[in-house]
C-alpha cells in the first residue's frame, strides 16, 4: 500500500549576516526589465553586455518554464565574471524559483555515489508550487485573559476576538498562550491564526487604537478590522523542492532531516512514488512544477561518468536548467585519455548553448574595483584607485581586489581616513601576485623541495662555499668547504 506523500511549507525569516564575500556586491544582472538590454554598470555587474543579455534571455525563459532540460556553458578566461553572472541570475530569479550552486569537486568528496549526488542536486533545482486550502481565524483581539497556576502547572486562558460583524470567545491552552506571549499579542492587534498549525501572525494594529500612543512604535502598521465571519477558508501557496519532499518521505524524522543535513542516499522507489504523486497533483490542479537552475562551477573537474549521467538526466521530464562555467580551453576529460574543448565530451558539448565572456577593459576594471571598495566600506584616493587599476590590468582583477582590504588595514595603522598610494604600494610589496610568485620559484628552484624530495641549501661567497644537499630518501650529505674533506 502506497504511503501518503507529505510536504512541509518552509517559512524562512531571512536575516542578513552582513558578510562581505567575493560576489556580495551583486544584486542582479543589471538589464532593462522590458527590453532585456544590459546597462553598462548596474546591480554590481560591469561590462560583459553580450553575456549578460544572453543570461537575461535564459533567465526570462526559465521564469516562464519554457527552457527546462537545457544546458548552458559560460566559457571564458579566469576573472571575466562567469560566476558573477551566475550569481546575478540567482538574485534575479526570485524566491519561488529554486537555484542550486554546486562546485564540481564536491561530487567526489560526499559520502555517497557520484550519481546520487548529482540526482540530489537536480532535484534540489526543481520546485513544486503547491496550493492548499486552510482554515484561518482572523480578527481584532478584544481581550486576553490568562489564568496562571500557582504550582506552575498548565496555563489556561480565554481569547476574545471580533470582526465588524461578530465576536467570539475561544479557550486557549498552554501552546497557544506561549505563542501569544512570543508574538507579544495585546488587545487591539489584528491577528490571523492558522487552525491546522496553530501559527499566529500579527497583521497590525486596529485603527480604533490609533490614539493609544503608549502602545505604538515607530514601525506600527494600522489596518482595518476585518469584516464577515471569523473563520475563513483561504488558499495557501508554498514552494518546496523535490529533494525536500524526497527527504521528508524517506527518513523517520521527517523534515527534521533537512536541518540535520543527514539526508544520505535515497531509494529510487521513493523518488518514483513521489514523481507519480506530484504528477497527480499537477493533473488535479493542486501543484505546479517550477523548473529551477542548477549552476555547476568548474565543470571541467567532472569525469566522463558524470557527464554521461547529466546527458541522460537532461532528457527526463523533471529536469532543471543546467548552467556550467569553465575557464579551460582544449583540455583532457577526466577519466579518459582524449582532449576536448572546455573539458566537455563532444557529444555533450553538442547539446550545450555557449555564452562567452571576455577580459575587462581598463575602465571596467576601475569601475569594478570602485564597487568593491564601496562594498567593503573603504575610502580609496584617486591615485590609489588608479594604481589598483593598473595592477588589475597587469596581474589580475582578483589580486587587485584583495589589495583593497590589505591596503585598508595598513591605512588604519596610521589612523588615515582613506587608502593612499603608499598603502597600495606597501601591500604590493608585501603580497606577491602569481607572476612574481612564479619568478620567485624559478629563481629559488634549487632551494625548494622538488618532486623527489630533494632540496639544496647553499651559502656562497667569493672565497668560501658550503653546500648541504638533503635527500629525504637517503639521508644527508655534506660537501665540505674548499680545501677540506667531505663528510658523508
Amino acid at each position: 500500500m502506497a504511503l501518503p506523500i507529505t510536504t512541509v511549507a518552509e517559512s524562512k525569516e531571512l536575516r542578513g549576516l552582513n558578510l562581505i564575500a567575493a560576489h556580495s556586491h551583486i544584486r542582479g544582472l543589471g538589464v532593462e526589465a522590458d527590453t532585456l538590454e544590459p546597462k553598462p554598470s548596474s546591480q554590481g555587474l560591469v561590462g560583459q553586455e553580450k553575456a549578460r543579455k544572453a543570461a537575461a534571455v535564459i533567465l526570462h525563459m526559465a521564469k516562464d518554464g519554457k527552457i527546462a532540460g537545457r544546458a548552458v556553458l559560460i566559457a571564458g578566461p579566469p576573472s571575466t565574471g562567469k560566476t558573477a553572472i551566475a550569481m546575478g541570475m540567482a538574485q534575479s530569479l526570485g524566491a519561488d524559483v529554486p537555484f542550486t550552486m554546486l562546485a564540481s569537486s564536491e561530487i567526489f568528496s560526499l559520502d555517497m555515489s557520484k550519481t546520487e549526488a548529482l540526482t540530489q542536486a537536480f532535484r534540489k533545482s526543481i520546485g513544486v508550487r503547491i496550493t492548499e486550502e486552510s482554515e484561518v481565524i482572523e480578527g481584532e483581539v478584544v481581550e486576553i485573559q490568562i489564568d496562571r497556576s500557582v504550582t506552575g502547572g498548565n496555563k489556561q486562558g480565554k481569547l476574545t476576538i471580533k470582526t465588524t460583524d461578530m465576536e467570539t470567545i475561544y479557550d486557549m491552552g498552554t501552546k497557544m498562550i506561549d505563542s501569544m506571549t512570543k508574538e507579544k499579542v495585546m488587545a487591539g492587534d489584528i491577528i490571523s491564526i492558522d487552525k491546522a498549525s496553530g501559527k499566529i501572525t500579527k497583521l497590525g494594529r486596529s485603527y480604533t487604537r490609533s490614539r493609544d500612543y503608549d502602545a505604538m512604535g515607530a514601525d506600527t502598521k494600522f489596518v482595518q478590522c476585518p469584516d464577515g465571519e471569523l473563520q475563513q477558508r483561504r488558499e495557501v501557496v508554498h514552494t518546496v523542492s523535490l529533494h525536500e519532499i524526497d527527504v521528508i518521505n524517506s527518513r523517520t524524522q521527517g523534515f527534521l532531516a533537512l536541518f540535520s543535513g543527514d539526508t544520505g542516499e535515497i531509494r529510487s522507489e521513493v523518488r518514483d512514488q513521489i514523481n507519480t504523486k506530484v504528477a497527480e497533483w499537477k493533473e488535479e490542479g493542486k501543484a505546479e512544477i517550477v523548473p529551477g537552475v542548477l549552476f555547476i562551477d568548474e565543470v571541467h573537474m567532472l569525469d566522463i561518468e558524470c557527464f554521461s549521467f547529466i546527458n541522460r538526466a537532461l532528457e527526463t521530464e523533471l529536469a532543471p536548467i543546467v548552467i556550467m562555467a569553465s575557464n579551460r580551453g582544449n583540455t583532457q576529460i577526466r577519466g579518459t585519455d582524449y582532449r576536448s574543448p572546455h573539458g566537455l565530451p563532444l557529444d555533450f558539448l553538442d547539446r550545450v548553448v555557449i555564452i562567452n565572456t571576455h577580459p575587462y577593459s581598463r575602465e571596467e576594471i576601475q569601475q569594478i574595483l570602485s564597487i568593491r571598495a564601496q562594498e567593503e566600506e573603504v575610502e580609496v584616493s584617486p591615485d590609489a584607485l588608479a594604481l589598483l587599476t593598473k595592477i588589475g590590468q597587469e596581474t589580475g582583477i582578483r589580486y587587485a581586489s584583495n589589495l583593497i582590504t590589505t591596503s585598508y588595514l595598513l591605512s588604519q595603522k596610521r589612523n588615515a581616513s582613506e587608502v593612499s598610494l603608499q598603502d597600495v604600494q606597501r601591500s604590493f610589496q608585501l603580497f606577491y601576485d602569481p607572476a612574481r610568485s612564479i619568478k620567485f620559484v624559478t629563481e629559488s628552484e634549487k632551494r625548494l623541495i622538488d618532486d623527489a624530495g630533494d632540496v639544496s641549501f647553499s651559502m656562497a661567497n667569493e672565497t668560501d662555499t658550503m653546500d648541504v644537499v638533503v635527500n629525504t630518501s637517503f639521508g644527508y650529505c655534506l660537501h665540505g668547504r674548499k680545501g677540506r674533506p667531505a663528510l658523508e
